[in-house]
Order: structure tokens, then sequence, then C-alpha cells
């Protein structure tokens, strides 16, 4: 199975509504956290609709140079994982479920997160820094990939996505 990538879109405006939206808002900087707003931004544009990401707290991780290809599975504390939280919090159990993960995205030829956001970008995706996550964690314009439009205020994200389903995952 081949990941499919968001080349050229189809148009999905209708006369009367105009281009269907989505703004999806990505907190989360964990590698099986910040896949579901990679993944859904994609399928959202390979069927035409519109989409813009915002990216706070630890989803900064995820447009930030020097993070970007370090994210990692943390077990410890999440609910859904397999392994009792006493054994995800031995030495080594981290990497070794960020490999594990990374192996089964490979088989299935899924992007890493700096492809991704490339690939969004290339796609018309809009993707957006969070202003006050930026300054609460010393990250300046500098630390971003260069595929981010812009830093702005979660107030300017509504403003410019007036009208988009907002998904915050």
């Amino acid at each position: 199975m081949s990941f499919p990538f968001a080349q050229s879109p189809p148009s999905r405006e209708s006369a009367e509504a105009g281009p269907r939206r989505i703004a999806l808002i990505c907190a989360k900087g964990g590698l099986d956290e910040c896949y579901p707003v990679l993944i859904m931004a994609n399928a959202a544009r390979m069927t035409g609709i519109e989409c813009s990401v915002f990216f706070t707290f630890w989803g900064l991780d995820v447009i930030c140079e020097k993070t970007v290809d370090h994210l990692n599975v943390n077990f410890v504390g999440n609910p859904s994982s397999p392994m009792p939280t006493m054994v995800a919090g031995l030495p080594g159990m981290e990497k070794l479920g960020t490999n594990f993960m990374r192996r089964k995205m490979d088989e299935l030829e899924i992007p890493r997160a700096r492809e991704m956001i490339t690939i969004l970008h290339d796609s018309g995706c809009d993707l957006y820094a969070c202003e006050l996550a930026m300054r609460m964690f010393d990250r300046t314009d500098d630390d971003l990939l260069p595929e981010i439009a812009e830093v702005i205020t979660a107030t300017e994200f509504f403003e410019k996505t007036t009208g988009a389903d907002i998904i915050f995952v």
C-alpha cells in the first residue's frame, strides 16, 4: 500500500456555499499524536477541501527544525497503550515504541513528519504557529520550518478560518 499524496486536489466548490473548509489544531508533538492532524489535513487537500493547521503548545515540535525529526512515542500515561505504565516507564521503552512505529510507517510508505509538512504546504494547506506558545517556549521564527506561513494568535487563526469546520486534536 502506498501513501496517497495531495498533489492536485479536485475542486469541491459549490456555487452557493463556496469551497468547503477545515481548520485543524495540533497541540501535541508526539510521533503518534501529530499524525492524525497531518493525515486528516492531507486527506482534506486530496478531496479539494481548503485546510489550515494551527500548531500550538507541544505541537510546535512538529514544525520546528530542531525537533521535527526527533518526535517520539510516549507510552507512559497513555490510556490506550497496550503496555502497563510500570513497564512503559522503564529505560528504553520510549525508543522501542518510537522505532516500532517508524518501522510500521515505513512499511506503509507513510512519509516522516518533515516530509508531510512539505506535502501539505505544497498542496496549498496553510500552516501556522501559535504566537503565545512560541513565546512561552522561547522559540523564534528562525526555529520554524520554512513551510510555516506565519506566527499568529489564536484569535487571528479563528479570523482566518471563519466558516471552517474546526477540529482540535
